[in-house]
């Protein structure tokens, strides 16, 4: 025990001072704040490259604070001196709308040039019927071993998605039910195919999030409700302009979400209705002054990042030049990645922490977890290399080798992230568990994942952002630089947005891509960084609310 001597001094820490200590603070204030301001400095610099601001007329300005800028500050502090929590939640939904809005806008691209409607909706049938069988085997678990409806289940699956197979070497004796819907002599149109695909898991995640507030009655005309939207926009979408694939998207994926968010965070019992107010007068700022300068003519910023560069495939010329086909592809790598590394990473989180013994097995194991986690990219570009392309013989930079590398990247990511949100779960609830007489896979299954759920979730977008701004792995398994259509399927060429980068600020070298381009790209890539990192930063939040 430290006790003070007769010096003056503690014994065991020194002389005591007050001044070493107000120094080392400041000194780390004064590093933070460098590295901040540094920052900021070079965004605001690629910024002004990409947007340039400073193009737009006096009068563009000039509407825009009138009609967005002081409405906003004038009701957000009205609101903030009312409730301070409504502004929060105004703030958020008005996030929320954007955010999926840029969401939504990934996954129209995918069904407008990537996925076919009838196929998407074949896979959703084929996926559905065999879900509803393992779900109505639940329910006679009593009397039915789980070994038996484990391979009822695998059983229903294989012949849902591949058909009956025939003798070796023998052709299929019956096709499965993706094929047959797929050749069924009417089918719907596209707009409907695509609402029930995307409606459908909108309606299901709005009904439980309705249901979880009110009622399971509520839900469910919630449900119907947001699936009804879905497809009345595939009809609607016309008359404002809009194809009727993309309007059903966005509506599924952003205007239903960000409306059931609207509905619980004013209208529940956690209410803060003024946040309405102060969401309302941004969008319909927004909206107004963008009506406003279009009737009186005034000329926005000439900014590079405008709809031809998102919608535009690569040019020798750097007006010309767009980012559609890596935005595309960058989409696919991020889904590849995540299926291979979401079920692998938690799979073997969930192993390591409630079932793995304590040897020097495992040990090692947990060292080498935690080395594999700080080793550069570029080694991942190696392996993925020598181990999916020389070894299995796969094309190089593929959609399904650039993947399946940049899964082994973040892999080890996964897993730690995971790990320390299921080692967060009290274990009071698992002796709970325990204790009404659960085994540990029904414990594992209805306590532990659940409740640690939310930071898995967190750590796996925050992995897949790392992984989406990774260039050394797909130069290494051989990703073109440029491609020029969209990849249609996981064996297609694909090139990803900073692979685009890279080639238009060195392949492409020239003052015009340098100072139009790059910036145009980097602003892109650095917006879908910080919506993705968003998502885990709300929910890492609401976690932590709920704790």
């Amino acid at each position: 025990m430290a006790v003070e001597s007769d010096t003056g001094d503690i014994e065991g820490f020194g002389q005591v001072s007050r001044t070493v200590g107000t120094v080392f603070r400041y000194l780390l204030l004064a590093a933070t704040m460098f590295g901040i301001v540094t920052l900021a400095v070079l965004l605001v610099y690629v910024a002004n490259d990409a947007l340039q601001p400073l193009t737009a007329d006096p009068g563009w300005y000039l509407v825009f604070f009138l009609a967005l800028v002081l409405p906003t500050v004038l009701v957000g502090w009205a609101v903030r001196r009312r409730d301070p929590a409504a502004l929060s939640f105004g703030a958020l939904l008005v996030g929320t709308l954007v955010v999926s809005l840029l969401f939504s806008g990934g996954v129209a691209l995918l069904f407008v040039d990537v996925v076919p409607p009838l196929y998407a909706f074949a896979i959703a049938i084929g996926v559905l019927v065999p879900s509803a069988v393992a779900v109505g085997l639940t329910r006679y678990a009593h009397r039915i071993s789980f070994t038996a409806r484990l391979a009822a289940t695998t059983a229903a699956f294989y012949l849902s998605l591949f058909g009956v197979p025939g003798p070796i070497g023998a052709p299929r004796i019956a096709p499965g039910l993706v094929e047959f819907v797929r050749f069924l002599p009417v089918i719907p149109v596209d707009q409907v195919m695509v609402a029930t695909v995307v409606g459908g898991v909108a309606a299901v995640a709005v009904g439980s999030y309705v249901a979880s507030a009110r009622t399971g009655t509520a839900g469910l005309y919630a449900a119907a409700g947001a699936f009804a939207a879905s497809v009345g926009a595939g009809y609607a979408g016309p008359f404002v302009g809009v194809t009727p694939v993309p309007a059903v998207v966005i509506t599924a994926v952003a205007l239903v979400p960000t409306a059931a968010y609207a509905w619980r965070g004013a209208f529940t019992d956690e209410a803060a209705p003024a946040g309405l107010l102060f969401a309302a007068t941004v969008v319909g700022g927004a909206l107004v002054g963008a009506a406003a300068v279009d009737a009186f003519g005034f000329a926005g910023p000439q900014s590079w990042v405008d709809w031809a560069f998102l919608t535009s495939a690569h040019s020798g010329n750097a007006e010309n030049a767009g980012l559609y086909p890596a935005i595309g592809g960058s989409i696919l790598l991020m889904v590849t990645v995540a299926a291979l590394s979401f079920p692998l990473g938690v799979g073997a989180a969930v192993y390591l922490e409630e079932y793995a013994p304590n040897n020097a097995l495992t040990r090692f194991v947990d060292v080498n977890i935690s080395n594999l986690a700080g080793v550069p990219s570029v080694v991942y570009g190696l392996l993925g290399l020598g181990v999916f392309v020389t070894y299995l013989g796969q094309s190089a930079g593929t959609v399904l080798v650039g993947g399946a590398t940049l899964a082994l990247l973040i892999l080890p990511i996964v897993i730690i992230s995971s790990r320390e949100a299921i080692r967060s779960v009290p274990s009071d609830m698992r002796q709970a568990s325990y204790g009404m007489g659960a085994t540990r896979w029904q414990t594992v299954k209805n306590v532990v994942v659940p409740e640690a759920f939310p930071g898995i979730l967190t750590g796996t977008i925050l992995a897949l952002g790392r992984a989406i701004g990774e260039t050394a792995p797909l130069i290494m398994i051989g990703a073109p630089n440029v491609v020029f259509n969209l990849p249609s399927t996981l064996g297609s060429k694909v090139s990803a947005m900073p692979l685009q980068v890279y080639a238009w600020s060195g392949i492409f070298a020239s003052e015009d891509f340098y100072t139009k381009a790059v910036p145009a790209g980097v602003v892109v890539l650095l917006a879908v960084l910080l919506a993705m990192n968003s998502v885990a930063i709300v929910l890492r939040n609401k976690f932590e609310r709920t704790q």
